[in-house]
């Protein structure tokens, strides 16, 4: 660039300078709030405003307060002027300019610098309907509620790229408040994690502490982990609960869902062997809430997107209800392999499901509609052939439709032992004339005893007929 056009550009510059300044139409300064406009009750933060060559001084004005609100020269050679506010009050939130003194004159105020202080009320909740889970590119509606009657929600997404919403609130019943927002597309390109927060109309800067924050989980296709449980499906109220979360792949985390609830824990993954990642979810003693359908996902720490979902696991929690069903098992309680066997689940309350479990076992109850029978409300969970297989302890446990996952107390323990066919019945006495069990050998012991008993009569009678004849011989002989 030639020296006589840098000369000319300058000229330039500093006549459009001039004709602004003695327009009265200096440029307006920036102003911008460290560490950022949200501040929490009690911390520092610094409000900073950038002014144009010269300035001699800067001044900051307050909503609804005297101006100028505050002062400050200003700080060579940055042309910046710095207000620093130590702890953070609600006397502090609100809406601030800010302006510069140059040497003809004060420039017009800056745009508006929304100060927030957050914690000045109780948190409200976050939550999404129906699940948290959400299939890529769907939307999700999030519920920010309160009791404390707020008047106004703002949702705030974290990460990259930074958004917020603010709704009026719907007023229930009871003075309990919240807001519904609509969120969507939503995709596992990003990390979906939000918060809220609630404020009162006539301070909207004074907002309440956050929500706990919702993370929404974007289902992917890689591999489904399994998820399983020690205590087996049927836990007592107030039994321990672990639930783990497994996979042969290398995931760092998973996270459990369980179905119509909001929470989503997470927890690191662990290798407790080579080739395979795992995680547990401690969540006893039990209780109600407990009670439901699970699922969990495997995710990686450098990626947003999760894994295909586990299969369901129902988790039943015992002891809900006052009514204790019977058990009974028809033949009897030792049976051989191969006979039919009928297990009877009974119990004189209404109740429209019965569930039969087996101690030990892995898979599911049984689940069978009642019938009223005889003044009970009755299943019979037939099993025939039965095996070895069967062999083990059974109870049995009732529910409502209205929350299958909630079961009565335990019947009482059944014990059923499958023996093989020939041990069943001990060898008979084929001497016992009343034994069933032989019928050939009974007959030929009747036929035996009646022969000899023939044979004897006989015996007696050709005895009997030669006495007869030989007495009477004698008799003649005399006469002779």
């Amino acid at each position: 660039m030639t020296p006589g056009l840098t000369a000319v550009l300058c000229l330039g510059l500093s006549v459009g300078l001039r004709t602004q300044v003695q327009a009265g139409t200096l440029p307006k300064p920036t102003i911008w709030a460290e560490p950022g406009s949200v501040i929490p009750l009690g911390s520092p933060v610094t409000i900073w405003c950038q002014g144009t060559l010269g300035v001699r001084e800067f001044r900051l004005d307050k909503k609804g307060s005297s101006p100028p609100w505050y002062r400050q020269p200003s700080l060579a050679p940055g042309n910046q002027g710095k207000f620093s506010i130590p702890h953070m009050t609600q006397d502090y939130a609100g809406r601030y300019h800010c302006s510069y003194l140059s040497p003809t004159g004060w420039s017009e105020r800056s745009s508006p610098l929304e100060l927030v202080v957050t914690g000045a009320h109780s948190k409200p909740t976050l939550s999404a309907l129906l699940s948290p889970v959400v299939t890529s590119g769907g939307t999700v509606t999030l519920q920010c509620g309160s009791r404390q009657g707020l008047d106004g929600f703002i949702l705030t997404k974290e990460g990259e790229p930074k958004s917020s919403w603010t709704l009026d609130a719907q007023r229930g019943p009871r003075g309990q408040t919240h807001a519904l927002f609509l969120v969507g597309r939503v995709t596992p390109s990003h990390r979906w994690t939000f918060r809220c927060h609630g404020f009162y109309r006539d301070t909207p800067q004074v907002w309440s502490a956050p929500s706990d924050p919702l993370e929404l989980l974007v289902p992917g296709v890689s591999g489904k982990p399994s998820l399983l449980t020690p205590q087996g499906p049927v836990v007592a109220y107030g039994q321990s609960l672990t639930l783990q979360c497994r996979s042969d792949v290398g995931y760092d985390r998973f996270a459990l869902s369980q179905e119509w609830r909001q929470a989503l824990p997470q927890r690191p993954a662990r290798q407790p062997q080579a080739g395979l990642s795992q995680a547990d979810f401690p969540l006893g003693p039990v209780t109600i809430t407990h009670a439901g359908r699970y699922r969990c996902y495997g995710g990686h720490n450098l990626s947003s997107e999760w894994s295909a979902p586990s299969d369901p696991l129902d988790i039943l929690v015992a002891g809900s209800f006052l009514d204790t069903p019977s058990l009974s098992v028809q033949p009897g309680p030792v049976v051989a392999s191969g006979e039919n066997v009928t297990l009877l689940c009974q119990s004189r309350s209404t109740n429209e499901t019965f569930l039969l479990s087996k101690e030990g076992a892995a898979q599911p109850p049984l689940r069978l509609r009642s019938k009223y029978r005889g003044g009970h409300f009755q299943a019979e969970f037939s099993m025939s052939p039965v095996t070895s297989a069967h062999n083990g302890t059974y109870r049995c446990y009732s529910s409502l439709s209205s929350n299958p996952y909630l079961l009565s107390h335990a019947s009482a323990p059944l014990k059923l032992a499958v023996s093989a066919a020939d041990t069943i019945h001990p060898p008979q006495n084929k001497s016992d004339p009343t034994s069933a069990s032989h019928p050939q050998d009974y007959t030929v012991e009747n036929l035996i005893r009646m022969g000899m008993a023939g044979s004897v009569l006989l015996g007696l009678r050709i005895l009997l007929f030669q006495a007869q004849h030989g007495h009477g011989g004698a008799q003649d002989a005399a006469r002779s």
